[in-house]
């Protein structure tokens, strides 16, 4: 199987949320070690204390461990529920430092809350649509996820591409 880096992978997921026909984008803080200042939708990694700590749902597995995460991590990075969580598309890279990552890039509806950001995590946000996300500063990809969701939400299904 080779190098174990060429197979272990940080795992992360995202949440395009949606409310009242527009979508929660967030600038990452400045002090992010990966896209600071960049503009994003919240999300964040897969660790294994999302699961490790609960009963496995069968003999041998924990059931909807992404979809665990992603409650989890949007409580915390900008304080809200979520629910009917939907995929819409995956990415990889290799960053900077040699470590590759796979984000599972993800749809939702807000349920509850109103936004209260975790500081550390991100300095500011917006609800927006799909056009008025471009005249943010985002993480290439990002725009065309949002509007991959929004297309979604009227039914129509595609795969991610370049827009």
């Amino acid at each position: 199987m080779g190098n174990p880096q060429s197979v272990l992978h940080e795992v992360a997921i995202t949440a395009i949320i949606a409310k009242d026909g527009k979508y929660l984008i967030t600038r990452r803080a400045k002090t992010k070690k990966r896209f600071p200042g960049k503009w994003t939708v919240p999300g964040g990694k897969l660790e294994t204390s999302d699961y490790m700590r609960f009963s496995k749902d069968t003999h041998d597995y924990w059931y909807n461990v992404l979809e665990c995460v992603l409650h989890r991590e949007v409580q915390e990075e900008v304080g809200l529920a979520i629910k009917n969580i939907e995929y819409v598309t995956s990415l990889a890279t290799v960053h900077a430092d040699g470590a590759p990552s796979l984000v599972i890039s993800c749809m939702a509806d807000w349920d509850s809350g109103d936004v209260t950001l975790d500081k550390k995590e991100a300095d500011a946000y917006a609800w927006v649509t799909p056009e008025e996300a471009g005249s943010y500063d985002l993480i290439a990809g990002i725009q065309e996820e949002i509007q991959m969701a929004d297309a979604r939400r009227k039914g129509e299904r595609s795969e991610w591409k370049r827009s």
